[in-house]
C-alpha cells in the first residue's frame, strides 16, 4: 500500500508491550501506531505530554481522556494521566527511540523553562494543592524545568515581574485567579524592556474565583475549564495574541485584559465582598439586593465604534484625556514620574481625528470585555475576541426590574446581550465621564477594572479608602495582541 509522506515512519521497530511483541511505529505526522489485540495510536502532539527512560524500557507520560466507563454519562470527557511502556528490541533500538521521540517533542516548540506564581489567598485558598496535587506532576511528567513563586501579599507578582530576568523562562504561569495575571502583565509593561518581556508567553491555570481568562481559552476550543486541560494547554506550547487595554487618567496607568465595569455589575462584584462568608452565593444574594433596590448613575460614555457599529450614539469630538492624577500619584516624586516615560505609555493612536460618537445615561450598568467570559458562569462578551483590536462593550439603560432579573439569569449563556435594554458593540477606544446617582447625588459609584478597584466615588463601599485613580473621566484605548497566551490550539 502507498503511504503518504506524512503516514510513512520515522522510525520502526518490534517491541514488548504489557508481555506482547508488537510492530511500533513513529509516523512522520507524530503518531505512534502499535497493536495489543487491537490497533492502538497515540498522537505525540496531543496525547504525550513526555518520555523517560527506565531501565530497558520507555515509559511515555500521556494525558488522555478517559475511556467509556470511567467518566459520568452527560459530563465533559474527563483527562487522566496514564502510562505507556515498552521494551525496544536492542540497546541500539532503545537509544534511537528516546532520540527519535526527544527530536519530535522538541520540534513542536513546548516551554522547558517556567515560572509559576501561586496565590494562595484567592478563591477557595486551595491554590497550593492544586498546584502541588494536580499541577506539578504534569509539569514533571513534561519535563519542564519549575521555579516556584507563592505569592505574599497583593501586587507581589507585579514586584516579582518588573525585576525579571525574563531570560531564564520559556512562559510565566499563573495558578490563581486571574488577578496575578493582570499583576503580571502590569509588571512586564512597567519594565524598560516591555516590548521584549510583554512577549514572554502567559499561562493560567484556574484557582480562583472568576477564572474568566481560563474559561474563556478553553471554551474557544470546546474544552471544559478543568486544571488538567489548562496545565495540557501549557504544556503544549501553542501560542496566541492578547489584546491589552490601556487605562489612563492624567498620568496614572492600568492595563487591563479582561474587563472594565461601572453601575450595576462593579457594585455587585466590589460591595458583595462584605459577605464573603457566604462563598460564592454571595454574588447571587447581593445581585438580588440590588435589583430590588436598583441604582441608575448619570455620566456619559464616548467611544469610536469598530466598523459596522458606526451608528450607535450620537456624533461628538474627541472627548479628551483627564488631566486628573490618580489618588496615589504624588507630583513629589519626580525620579518615579520620569522612570515612567521609560515603561509602556499605550498606543500610538491619533484619537483626535477618530470618529467619536456619544451615549449619555442615566445607566444602570457599562461594561466593557476583551474576552468572552467574565468568570466561569459568566458569558459577559458572547462576541469578544482575543485580539481583535477591539472592546467589547455592553451598556444597559432603562431596564425594568423583572427584565432585569432575566437578563442576569441568562449570563451563563451570553442571552442578555439580546435583550432590547441592552445596547452591544465593539470600540477601538472609549472614555468614561461617570456621574453620581440619580436618586441620591451626594453618592456616587465604583469602577472595576479585572476585579481590581480602580475608583471608589463618594459614599461608595469603603470610599475612605485610597485607589489608583479618582472618580473622574479616564480613557481606554487598545493595542493588538500586545501579550501572548498559552492556549489549547
Amino acid at each position: 500500500m502507498d503511504l503518504t509522506a506524512h503516514q510513512r515512519p520515522l522510525f520502526s521497530d518490534r517491541v514488548t508491550v504489557n508481555g506482547t511483541v508488537t510492530p511500533l511505529a513513529l509516523l512522520a505526522d507524530g503518531r505512534l501506531w502499535w497493536s495489543e489485540g487491537i490497533q492502538r495510536c497515540l498522537s505525540v502532539e496531543k496525547d504525550v505530554i513526555g518520555f523517560i527512560s527506565t531501565g530497558s524500557n520507555i515509559k511515555i507520560k500521556t494525558l488522555v481522556e478517559a475511556r467509556d466507563g470511567c467518566c459520568t454519562t452527560g459530563a465533559p470527557p474527563k483527562l487522566v494521566r496514564n502510562d505507556v511502556v515498552f521494551k525496544p528490541s536492542s540497546e541500539e533500538t532503545h537509544r534511537i527511540w528516546c532520540q527519535k521521540l526527544r527530536e519530535f517533542i522538541d520540534s513542536l516548540g513546548r516551554p522547558k523553562r517556567l515560572l509559576v506564581f501561586v496565590n494562595p489567598f484567592g478563591g477557595k485558598k486551595s491554590a497550593v494543592k492544586i498546584f502541588d496535587e494536580q499541577v506539578k506532576p504534569l509539569f514533571e511528567d513534561a519535563q519542564i524545568q519549575l521555579t516556584v513563586q507563592e505569592t505574599a501579599h497583593q501586587l507581589h507578582a507585579k514586584e516579582v515581574s518588573q525585576s525579571l530576568d525574563i531570560t531564564k523562562y520559556d512562559g510565566i504561569v499563573c495558578v490563581s485567579g486571574d488577578g496575578i495575571l493582570v499583576e503580571v502583565v502590569n509588571g512586564l509593561l512597567e519594565r524598560e524592556d516591555w516590548d521584549t518581556a510583554i512577549k514572554i508567553p502567559l499561562g493560567v491555570v484556574p484557582a480562583g474565583t472568576g477564572n474568566g481568562m481560563a474559561k474563556s481559552l478553553l471554551d474557544s476550543v470546546g474544552d471544559p475549564c478543568t486544571i488538567a486541560n489548562a496545565a495540557l494547554a501549557i504544556i503544549r506550547g501553542h501560542k496566541r495574541q492578547l489584546d491589552v487595554a490601556t487605562i489612563t487618567q492624567g498620568e496614572t496607568r492600568f492595563f487591563s485584559i479582561l474587563m472594565l465595569a461601572w453601575g450595576l455589575i462593579a457594585d455587585i462584584d466590589i460591595e458583595s465582598e462584605k459577605y464573603r462568608w457566604m462563598g460564592s452565593a454571595r454574588l447571587d444574594f447581593y445581585g438580588l439586593c440590588r435589583l430590588f433596590n436598583l441604582r441608575q448613575y448619570s455620566g456619559s460614555v464616548s467611544f469610536v465604534p469598530a466598523p459596522g457599529f458606526e451608528s450607535y450614539g450620537e456624533s461628538t469630538s474627541y472627548p479628551g484625556n483627564s488631566t486628573i492624577k490618580g489618588n496615589n500619584s504624588d507630583p513629589s516624586e519626580g525620579e518615579h514620574v520620569n522612570l515612567r516615560t521609560l515603561c509602556y505609555q499605550g498606543p500610538e493612536i491619533n484619537l483626535e481625528n477618530m470618529n467619536w460618537r456619544v451615549i449619555n445615561g442615566p445607566f444602570i450598568s457599562v461594561w466593557l470585555h476583551n474576552v468572552p467570559w467574565g468568570a466561569e458562569d459568566t458569558m459577559a462578551a458572547p462576541d469578544a475576541k482575543f485580539s481583535d483590536g477591539y472592546l467589547d462593550l455592553i451598556i444597559t439603560k432603562n431596564c425594568p426590574k423583572l427584565h432585569l432579573l432575566s437578563m442576569m439569569s441568562e449570563l451563563n449563556t451570553g442571552e442578555h446581550v439580546k435583550s432590547p435594554y441592552v445596547t452591544y458593540l465593539k470600540v477601538k477606544a472609549f472614555s468614561l465621564q461617570p456621574g453620581p446617582r440619580t436618586k441620591d447625588r451626594e453618592k456616587e459609584g465604583i469602577i472595576d477594572s479585572d476585579g481590581e478597584v480602580l475608583a471608589r466615588g463618594k459614599g461608595t463601599y469603603k470610599c475612605e479608602q485610597k485607589s489608583l485613580m479618582a472618580y473622574d473621566k479616564l480613557q481606554i484605548t487598545v493595542d493588538r495582541g500586545l501579550a501572548t497566551l498559552f492556549t489549547p490550539i
